[in-house]
């Protein structure tokens, strides 16, 4: 098969306005504190939120004026990030949808828009809100064409392919990180059975965690580079909540490389601890901490069981850049929850209830890849 690069090369390209693509929409705006989430609810509630599709939870059927038809793409007015709302959902505030003028959506469809739109997301946060709807309007992209007009099924073709391509990437890395069985062994399944009957204690966090110093670097978030390049492939933490804080890179050389600790943002609105298991360093406005109770070394299991407990009480919504929660001076002295046994700090059930969870999430990862390669292609004519 030609290589998606080159069918790339070969394609006829055209510029248009996203003011003539898509329509701009407010959403009615519901409330988070007017209903309870249930997870196995019907409909999702879109937030202003990064994270997991801008989801925060599921809701049960609420009414017909705050309820918004599926098939579009929904943004929130914070992360300036555009997902695809398949099916009818609630929103709460600050969100916006766009709704094609002249063409329908399909997932593929949407997920290559979706990443075009996501492109410009510093230039849709560099504007005030009330100017977004224009400066969206006026923003050119590139789209294929063919015969003059959209190449929607050339879109498709490609988002199928490359799909295809990242398949058989998550199953080969499933087969290399070992994550391929998802069998819960005894002891794990016993951890979880027995998770309501543990025993809790509060742990101050300066006496678990001490913060590392680090060599200041000599550069400015705006000289780095946002992809790895020959000297620069060293992954920088800031106080962002996007790709774990890690979105720029700096050369090694001089720098303090950090490696299976925790990163904690100090001038943010999402104060979000984070393990990062790769090497990294500090760049600005964010900091590392590292296990220092007991004078244990704790396991990659052990320091993800202690990021929950850590966001439960820093990544709170009272937190904003007007009501900074502030560095490790104010962390350290908070409080967080961890398992004992015998009065001691239970690190055997720290590391196998993380055993047992990811085996739980890598399931659905497993079972979803073998689908996928199981299932027969659906060849899309590209002529």
């Amino acid at each position: 098969m030609t290589s998606l690069s080159k069918k790339l090369e070969n394609v006829e390209w055209g510029e248009f306005k996203l003011g003539d693509l898509f329509e701009i929409k407010g959403n009615p705006q519901l409330n988070k504190d007017s209903f309870t989430f249930n997870e196995n609810a019907e409909f999702p509630y879109f937030t202003r939120t990064a994270f997991n599709n801008g989801i925060l939870g599921y809701v049960e059927y609420l009414d017909d004026e705050h309820k918004i038809e599926g098939n579009c793409l929904a943004v929130g007015m914070i992360a300036m990030q555009f997902f695809y709302m398949e099916k009818d959902f609630y929103a709460g505030q600050f969100t916006k949808r766009a709704i094609p003028k002249s063409f329908s959506l399909t997932q593929r469809i949407a997920t290559y828009f979706i990443s075009l739109l996501n492109k410009n997301q510093q230039r849709f946060q560099n504007v005030l809100v009330r100017n977004f709807e224009n400066e969206f309007n006026k923003t050119i992209i590139q789209l294929p064409i063919k015969n003059g007009q959209i190449d929607f099924n050339f879109m498709e073709c490609f988002i199928s392919e490359l799909e295809a391509e990242h398949i058989i990437e998550l199953k080969e890395y499933l087969k290399v990180a070992a994550l391929k069985d998802y069998r819960l062994s005894n002891e794990e399944q016993k951890a979880l059975n027995e998770f309501d009957s543990m025993e809790w204690k509060e742990f101050r966090l300066g006496n678990l965690f001490e913060r590392i110093k680090t060599n200041k670097l000599p550069f400015k978030a705006s000289e780095l580079t946002k992809e790895p390049t020959n000297t620069y492939t060293l992954p920088c933490l800031t106080s962002s909540f996007q790709n774990q804080g890690l979105n720029y890179y700096a050369p090694k050389d001089k720098a303090t490389i950090l490696k299976n600790v925790i990163s904690i943002p100090s001038n943010s609105d999402v104060y979000r601890a984070y393990f990062q298991s790769r090497e990294f360093t500090v760049l600005s406005d964010a900091y590392a901490i590292e296990w220092i109770y007991d004078n244990v070394q704790l396991s990659p299991n052990q320091y993800l069981f202690t990021v929950p407990s850590i966001n439960k009480v820093t990544d709170l919504s009272i937190y904003s850049y007007k009501n900074k929660l502030g560095g490790w001076n104010i962390v350290k002295d908070k409080y967080i929850e961890l398992p004992i046994k015998n009065n001691q700090l239970d690190y055997k059930t720290m590391e196998t209830l993380i055993s047992a969870i990811k085996k739980l999430v890598i399931k659905d990862v497993v079972l979803y890849a073998d689908e996928k390669i199981n299932t027969p292609k659906k060849v899309i004519s590209n002529k």
